[in-house]
Formats: structure tokens, sequence, C-alpha cells
């Protein structure tokens, strides 16, 4: 049965887990400001995400959550449900679902609670069976299902959107001329991180694509990643003779997504920079080595035409018989080709 909301609904979106998730969430912002042009729209997001959505212009309001600060004990939990309930929200869309956002919510006495059946679900009012896990169609595609019980269909193409900002670029062209990051060839970022070893491409294969890759096209290749992943990129550098400029730890996600935006292409494992280089219109090769429903590329692959998955193809395997990753199986000559098909379109 069709939820009804009033007129000019205030209506919440709550995303609390990694960037790429998040980034994949802000398709939903556009589609509910469509379908309520008169709404009050607002996310709440962890606190060092803010990046990702401040100054999206489909949202009215960005509430941070901080949940390894202010907000980490039942106190501050307490905290953050009452400064909810003073916004007076219509309903919230919970898109991962969690037990300190759905308790929160509950607490808020927000009248209809939208969200998936795992962890506090009968803090909820509308519970959407947790399908994600099957990995059949893409995380955004998921995440539609839970408006339409508020009318809301997805668009024939599903577009995410990550800002740009005037300081953003300010800050990274500070950085880019303190680390003397040249921009007179073409950019090739390199991503041979993640958040699981298991979605790691060997670093020493990165090297030996970027040798092939130095030869047939010129280019600077940056190395991105957070801080931890320092270890990873040296390793990637010390196997090639190409010049790698190593970012890890430089760039916040504003910056991250001018490099990003600036550059000729996004090589990366599965991880959020691939969703955010798509938000930004950049070609991205995405390598995948898990095949556990929910965790493989139907799921996870980048939006977008002007983007490659890379994968081995285990479709002769019985699922029963399949490991948990097959990264180490990918060969750079994959790869590569995909690269080629990329750059040769000139996308």
């Amino acid at each position: 049965m069709p939820i009804k909301l009033p007129d000019a609904p205030r209506i919440l979106i709550t995303r609390t887990d990694r960037i790429g998730d998040l980034v994949l969430t802000t398709p939903l912002f556009k589609a509910l400001r469509e379908q309520f042009p008169k709404a009050w729209i607002a996310t709440v997001v962890f606190r060092e995400h803010h990046e990702i959505v401040q100054g999206n212009p489909y949202l009215d309001e960005v509430i941070l959550y901080d949940k390894k600060g202010s907000e980490r004990g039942l106190w501050g939990q307490f905290l953050f449900s009452q400064k909810l309930r003073s916004k007076r929200f219509d309903v919230v869309i919970h898109c991962h679902g969690t037990n300190r956002m759905h308790l929160a919510a509950w607490f808020a006495g927000i009248p209809v609670r939208i969200g998936y059946d795992r962890r506090a679900s009968w803090a909820l009012t509308k519970v959407h069976p947790y399908n994600k896990k099957e990995g059949l169609k893409q995380e955004a595609e998921y995440l539609f299902e839970l408006l339409e019980p508020l009318g809301v269909t997805p668009p024939r193409e599903i577009e995410t959107f990550f800002p740009i900002t005037d300081r953003s670029v300010q800050s990274f062209e500070s950085m880019r001329l303190f680390h003397k990051v040249p921009n007179d060839l073409p950019w090739i970022a390199l991503n041979p991180s993640a958040s699981d070893v298991t979605k790691m491409w060997p670093a020493e294969r990165f090297a030996e694509l970027v040798t092939c890759l130095q030869k047939e096209r010129p280019s600077i290749f940056l190395a991105i990643g957070t801080s931890q992943d320092r270890a990873t990129i040296e390793r990637l550098i010390k196997n090639t003779s190409v010049p790698v400029f190593d970012l890890s730890g430089r760039l916040s996600l504003g910056m991250l997504g001018v490099l990003l935006k600036r550059s000729a292409l996004l090589i990366s494992n599965d991880s959020g920079p691939v969703h955010i280089a798509t938000a930004v219109g950049t070609p991205v090769v995405s390598i995948f080595g898990r095949y556990e429903p929910g965790l493989g590329p139907k799921r996870w692959q980048p939006l977008g035409k002007n983007s490659r998955v890379v994968a081995k193809d285990v479709s002769h395997i019985p699922a029963a018989e399949r490991k948990f990753t097959y990264i180490d199986e990918i060969a750079v000559e994959d790869v590569h080709a995909a690269v080629r098909d990329l750059l040769t379109l000139g996308v």
C-alpha cells in the first residue's frame, strides 16, 4: 500500500557506511526532489564523509554523525536522536541497516521509517527484505526499491553526483604545486588499495601495467590511497622504472574528486574511488576478484558507459566450488586490454 506524505514532506535519508556506498546513494536525492519538489530533504552521513554530499543541489541539509566522537556512547546516541526529533521529519529511508540509525530514528519519533530487514528491524514501520546479498542488481538499483512505497521509480539512467567545490580545487592545486606534479601529459590515476586484501590486485602487476602503458602512451601516473596504503604504493613504485607520484594520505575526499575529474582514466580495485570517478565523469577500469553473492561486480560495478570491469570468468565453475577471491588470477594483459579499449575510444 502506498505511503501518503504531506505536500511538502520533511524527508531524511541515512547512509552511514563506506565512501562508494554513499556515492551510490546520491541518485536517490535527485529522484526524491523530482517527486517531492516542495520537500525538505536531508541526509545523515559520517562526519568524515561530508565532502561527498556537502553542496549536493538536491539536498537542503547535511547532518553529520560523529560515530567515533561525540555520538559514540549511549548518551551521545540519545542526544543525536533528540536532535533528529527536533527537526520533525515525516519519513526516514535507511539505505544501510544499522542498529544505531534504526534506533535513532525510532527514538526521534519519525512516523514513517523505511529500511531493510536486518539489525533492529523492529524499529521500522516499513520493512524491506534484505535482498542485496543476492547480488543480482547494481547497488543503486537495489536502493530505489526502498522508494517504491513513496511512489518514486528509478530513472532510465541512474547517475551519481559528487560536488567539485572551488575550495577543493584550490587545495588540490596547492598540493600539486608543492609535490611538483606536472600537468603537461595526461594523468592516469592508480588505486592499488582497497578495504580488504581479497580485493587487492597485486601491486607488482599494477607496476607491470604502468610500464606497458608508458611505452604506448606517455602519461603522468598518480597513486591514491590513505596513509595506511603507503606500503602498497611503495611496492608498486619499487617494481617499475616509470615515475609514479605517491599521493597517499595527501588528499581530502574533495581533493580526490578534483584529481579524478582532471584524470584521463582511473585504474582501480573494487573500492570507493571507482564511484567518485564515475560521478565526475572520468573513465574507469575496475578490477574485481570476489564473486560471493552481494560482493561481486554485478552489484558493485561502476555505473556509466565509460567504464570497464575486469574479472575472471568463473561461469564454468559450479558456485559451490568457487573460491572466495580470484584476484591473483587476473592477468596484466586483461587489464591492459580494458585500458586500451577506453583510451582508444578517446573517452
